[in-house]
């Protein structure tokens, strides 16, 4: 997994928005697509059409806002003919066609040169994106719309992410037996029910029997409080071997 960005809705600390690249033998794909997604890519020199599909975690801007300029870079730079499959929350569909329709309404306007898909999902059922198992779990985020976590399995591999969250007892129970758990950790000390903040986290970090825990989702409020952590802190164009 290639941290693209570590950093919260502000870019704090100067860090691009939540993306985070995981290739594994026959499988490559993206979980969020934040504004800066494709500049991340191209500093890593990473062709984009490797993608197999994108999953998001909830419809805020900077978890799926990035996917406007991906569709573009698949129409001109890096023309796309094989389908892209986009996964997420209720609505997905809906809303990222609105968002292209916006940003580059003529080019929306027309069919793309390749077959775009949308697959909606739900709390508590698992799916199979390409290969790859999902399990989406409901997490506090919003309290309306949908947000979700993950439990991803590929490659032999399990990969939990909490997507964005305050603390949720699910985490205990899904992180058994995973090999990295990608955590939101915005904040030091806040007591957020719908953000998780490190104070909180770390009651809890004996019950996390994940293999490896990185903390993300990084925001100012903890930036300068990063030596105090106990757990590993993702910073963006981090390498992690699962």
């Amino acid at each position: 997994m290639t941290v693209l960005g570590s950093g919260d809705a502000f870019n704090s600390g100067a860090r691009f928005n939540a993306a985070y690249l995981v290739e594994a033998p026959g499988h490559t794909f993206l979980v969020e697509c934040g504004p800066t997604s494709l500049l991340a890519l191209k500093r890593k020199r990473f062709d984009a059409r490797e993608i197999d599909f994108v999953l998001v975690s909830h419809l805020h801007g900077d978890h799926f806002g990035g996917l406007p300029a991906l569709l573009l870079e698949y129409v001109y730079e890096a023309p796309r003919r094989r389908p892209l499959l986009i996964g997420g929350p209720p609505g997905i569909e809906d809303r990222v066609r609105s968002l292209f329709g916006l940003c580059y309404r003529e080019v929306a306007g027309r069919p793309l040169p390749f077959p775009l898909e949308f697959r909606e999902l739900r709390s508590g059922s698992s799916v199979d994106l390409c290969g790859v198992g999902c399990f989406p779990f409901e997490v506090p985020h919003q309290s309306v719309d949908l947000s979700l976590g993950f439990r991803l399995e590929v490659g032999g591999r399990r990969i939990l992410y909490s997507g964005d969250s305050g603390w949720s007892e699910r985490f205990v129970e899904l992180s058994a037996d995973v090999d990295l758990f990608l955590c939101e950790c915005t904040y030091y000390e806040r007591g957020l029910d719908f953000h998780l903040d490190y104070v909180r986290l770390e009651k809890e970090l004996a019950r996390l029997k994940a293999r490896r825990l990185v903390l993300t989702h990084i925001g100012s409020d903890l930036l300068p409080l990063l030596h105090k952590t106990k757990a590993q802190c993702a910073s963006d164009g981090l390498v992690i071997e699962i």
